[in-house]
Formats: structure tokens, sequence, C-alpha cells
């Protein structure tokens, strides 16, 4: 119960108004709604303290740019906003930051919505099981493929996600809980909501971004952390054939951290437990996310 009353007293951001969470909505002529025409950022806060805070306020604007959506306030005013929202909700652990093109006509012109809607909400999210941490996780390949950046750029987190939806159906219709995704190439380019990693003969590995990578914050943090400890790195063109004779796997992303990986299309990974580098990068990121501060 005690849970249940703090959840009730949450409040949503927007468009620099507080609003009780069954009270919060948007229009339903906003072309967020419509047509998916906006873009998001997920935050982790870690103790009270936001966490790349910077990092994802920059990729925002540099997605919302791309995209011609302008962001009627400056970022330094969006930073205030999101710890406003997060004081007034102190047991949260996850930011949901959305900004729309708002409200509009039934067609698609992007013009005649005059005023993008800015929308911040502070709650909780677990995306795996504690017990995948600890034993690691299966995936699966899936035939649905990652958009081609000609048509709608990985880089831009959008709130079109319906490529990554059918991709999730097909995992878990499959009896998986997350889906490695391929190019129109058919080389890796990431999962259904996280970017993919792999260890072979002590080097660090993970697909380029113009493989049709989203440039994750996390995905970042561990490249930094393993080059802090004189982990080798590089950005490759990886293959299926890469990931099923890896040494290790792992996942990261936002709201999942670091996920252990010890199966893909029923091939066992190294031995089919988490791996050192993949227990060690976990170790760093941990002590990372419990020190670092707003």
């Amino acid at each position: 119960m005690k849970g249940k009353r703090t959840r009730d007293k949450s409040v949503i951001y927007i468009n620099g108004k507080f609003y009780g969470r069954d009270r919060a909505g948007i229009s339903v002529f906003d072309h967020g709604l419509l047509y998916g025409d906006g873009v998001f950022e997920g935050i982790r806060v870690y103790n009270s303290r936001i966490f790349k805070l910077k990092e994802h306020i920059d990729r925002l604007y540099e997605s919302a740019n791309t995209l011609m959506l302008r962001i009627p306030i400056s970022k330094s005013q969006m930073i205030a906003d999101v710890l406003k929202t997060v004081k007034k909700n102190d047991s949260c652990t996850y930011i949901r930051l959305v900004i729309t093109r708002g409200v509009g006509t039934l067609g698609l012109n992007p013009f005649l919505c005059p005023k993008p809607s800015i929308i911040i909400i502070a709650d909780r999210i677990q995306l795996y099981p504690t017990s995948f941490y600890k034993k690691g996780l299966k995936v699966i390949t899936v035939p649905t493929q990652r958009n081609r950046p000609e048509a709608l750029n990985p880089r831009v987190k959008s709130l079109n996600y319906l490529n990554n939806i059918l991709a999730k159906i097909e995992a878990v219709n499959s009896g998986f809980h997350e889906a490695i995704m391929l190019n129109s190439y058919g080389f890796v380019s990431e999962c259904t909501g996280d970017n993919i990693f792999i260890v072979k003969n002590g080097i660090l590995l993970t697909p380029s971004l113009y493989m049709g990578v989203l440039e994750g914050v996390t995905r970042n943090t561990v490249i930094e952390l393993a080059k802090e400890d004189n982990i080798e790195v590089k950005q490759i063109v990886m293959s299926r054939h890469d990931i099923f004779n890896a040494d290790e796997c792992f996942l990261t992303g936002t709201a999942a951290e670091i996920v252990p990986v010890v199966e893909c299309d029923k091939r066992i990974i190294g031995n089919g437990q988490p791996g050192p580098m993949t227990k060690k990068l976990i170790r760093l990121y941990k002590n990372l996310t419990n020190t670092i501060g707003m």
C-alpha cells in the first residue's frame, strides 16, 4: 500500500505545468499521437541524482533538429524543468522526456502545428528480471530489419518505434525477451531497445554507428569505462557469426543498464555464463552510477 500511495502522488510535467498522473493528458490532435511525430529520451536517476543529463539533453535537441522540430525552451531551461520534476517525484528512478510536434490538423503537414508539446514523466522502470543480470539473457535474431538510415535515421530517437515494436513482437512470440535486429545488408545493428557488445580475444567490439545504430548514452559510457580500464575497444561491421563465436556478449541501454547475453539463436556464447569482462564492466558502471552527481 505504501508503494501505491507514493505512485498515486506522482505528477507529470506538461508544457510548464504539473498534473496528477490520472489527469495528465494531451490533445487527440497532437501529431505525436497521430503520427509518432516527436522525439524522446529515457534518463536514469540514481539516489535522486540524474545520470548523464547533459548528454541526454544534447541528444534530444540533436534529434529534434534533424526532424526540424523546434523545442520552444532553451537547454538550460529544459534541465531546470527536469530537475524540478524529479524533485516533485522523489522516489523516481527513471525519466521519460518527450517532445511532440504539438497540436495540428489531421493532415501530415508538420508546419501546421504551431507549438510543440513538452512532457516530462518521472517514474520507475524495470526491463528484465534480476535473474537475467546474474545468469544471462537468451536472445534471437528476428526477420524485421532495422530502419534504413536513408528512411529514418536510427540515431534520431523518435517517437516512431513501430520498427522496434514489430521486432519485439516476433521475439515474444518466439518465447524470448529480446531480439537482435539486422540492417538491410544482413549485418548486426542493435536490439529492439538496446545496443549490443561482444568480447573476442580480450577486445570489446560493438557495431559501428553507420550500421544503423542509435548512439546510446550507456553505450558511450561503457566504451569510456573500458578505455579507462585499458580495454581495447573497436567499432566494427558485425555479423551473426561474430556473435555466435564470441567469448562474451552483453546489451546496454538506459533502462537495461548492462545485461549479459549467454545464448543467441540457440548457440551458446562462451561457456554459457556471464563472462569476466562483462562482470567487470557491470561493476565499473555501478561504481560510476553510485558516485556521479547531477
